[in-house]
């Protein structure tokens, strides 16, 4: 039998117990550091917070608190509405990224999407040069609002043919009498304008207060002749430099202008000198009753500006817009008009642009400001160019306001 030596197995101030010796000082450090830290804290809240006149357990309130609010931050939800982050800030750029995210609207369920836009709001927005130049450089391209916007003498030759945007199979001649009703060119240009407001006509805007902040805009522009008398006026203003007329209105409201036409006439005086637009050119339908418009508002001798879109124009934007997911039979007026504003103003910012039947905290609205009067179903992608709306803005693009306004 060899030899056993009676220590074997024992670690007698080896590596163990050294290493045990170790752990048990470092807890104890790391024990009495806590001890004095939370003395310290105490200390440090009881200075800033102590009154003689008050009760001790006011004087521990602010020390609970900041727990409080540290575990507040945590949650996803984040209640601060004031816009106090800036836009470049951490917080603020993982926030973007948490829309960025969802590259289809199907992705997330609506209520996921409102709560990221909710958290979003609380970042001040500022335009992204790069992306925003980027994008009218691709609208430039492809669409050219500056020169094609509306139908021109320029852009549209007498003695030639229209085609029609939707009617493919239609032309209209360009006689001599049409021609006349065309504007030399153009009358906006590339980038005129710094600030301009595109005005939905959604529920959103109610009682969102933003009738000043509106009319302080260098261009505003609005749908389908809404409403901006006394009783919306503090949420949606009044100012309109150019608004959309769409020709159905004229055919359910006022019988297509063939009796009494003052009525109408009447109504377009709220807008002040504010030029129309209308599709023209979008079927054969629309074309007598838009120039309708045209040939009363000469009867009256106004000088209101009467615009045609360009056929090719919105054809155009339609492609443009299916790119990006926004496919529909019909882009709606306020999309149309988007498009426009971003290549005729330097900033652009939208206020009631919503699609769906709740904002984003949750509580039901109504689908226009002014009546809950439902468009036909399947005829516009209201949610999926909201959606990309909602992309622009967390790009530095557009700046879409949903909430009230200061």
């Amino acid at each position: 039998m060899g030899y056993a030596d009676p220590s074997s197995g024992k670690d007698i101030l080896g590596n163990r117990s050294l290493c045990f010796i170790f752990i048990c000082a470092f807890g104890l450090v790391t024990l009495l550091q806590q001890i004095l830290y939370g003395k310290n804290y105490i200390k440090r809240c009881f200075r800033q917070n102590f009154q003689p006149d008050s009760q001790i357990s006011v004087i521990v309130t602010p020390c609970l608190a900041d727990i409080k609010k540290k575990k507040k931050r945590s949650h996803r939800y984040l209640e601060n509405y004031d816009g106090s982050f800036d836009y470049n800030s951490t917080a603020c750029r993982e926030l973007r990224q948490e829309i960025m995210d969802v590259k289809v609207l199907t992705m997330v369920k609506t209520s996921e999407l409102f709560e990221r836009w909710r958290n979003l709001r609380v970042c001040k927005w500022e335009q992204n040069k790069e992306e925003t130049n980027n994008f009218k450089m691709s609208l430039s391209r492809c669409c050219n609002a500056p020169s094609f916007l509306f139908t021109t003498k320029r852009n549209t030759a007498a003695g030639t043919k229209l085609r029609y945007e939707v009617d493919t199979s239609g032309i209209l001649p360009i006689t001599t009498e049409v021609f006349k009703m065309f504007p030399d060119d153009m009358p906006y240009s590339k980038s005129q304008y710094k600030k301009c407001a595109v005005i939905g006509n959604g529920g959103i805007i109610k009682n969102s207060k933003c009738g000043k902040e509106i009319d302080s805009a260098d261009f505003v522009f609005r749908c389908n002749i809404p409403p901006i008398n006394e009783k919306y006026s503090a949420d949606v203003g009044t100012k309109t430099d150019l608004v959309t007329i769409n020709p159905s209105i004229i055919t359910e409201r006022y019988q297509k202008l063939e009796k009494w036409r003052r009525p109408f006439y009447e109504v377009l005086q709220n807008y002040e000198n504010s030029s129309v637009v209308l599709p023209a050119f979008y079927n054969t339908r629309n074309t007598d009753v838009s120039f309708r418009v045209k040939y009363m508002l000469d009867d009256f001798d106004s000088q209101r500006g009467v615009f045609f879109f360009h056929p090719q124009y919105l054809l155009n934007v339609q492609r443009f817009w299916a790119v990006q997911g926004v496919r529909a039979k019909r882009l709606s007026s306020g999309l149309m008009l988007v498009t426009a504003a971003l290549e005729m103003c330097e900033e652009v910012h939208l206020y009631g642009f919503w699609a769906f039947p709740m904002n984003p905290s949750g509580n039901f609205i109504t689908h226009h400001y002014y009546d809950n009067v439902k468009p036909r179903p399947g005829f516009h992608a209201m949610p999926h160019e909201i959606f990309n709306f909602i992309h622009m803005h967390t790009r530095g693009i557009i700046n879409v306001h949903t909430g009230q306004c200061t």
